[in-house]
């Protein structure tokens, strides 16, 4: 069984993502423990991580930074 993929995201408070999947479901998922380090450091910026987009696969922000598909679908609520 294929994993779903991420349509569309939103960025909301508290560094929260809300992403569609390609299966309909909507879940949140919480960046702020990956938000560490000088990489993923970059999504402490409300702005920049607010510029989060899809890649038709999963989520990526504008420099590279992405979550795993695994990780983004099992972990979401």
């Amino acid at each position: 069984m294929l994993r779903p993929t991420a349509n569309a995201v939103k960025a909301k408070e508290n560094y929260l993502i809300e992403v569609t999947f390609d299966n309909g479901e909507v879940k949140t998922f919480d960046v702020k423990p990956y938000i560490k380090g000088s990489w993923y450091g970059q999504l402490k910026d409300v702005s920049y991580f607010s510029a989060v987009s899809t890649d038709g696969y999963t989520v990526v922000w504008p420099d590279g930074q992405d979550l795993c598909p695994d990780e983004l679908y099992a972990l979401s609520v």
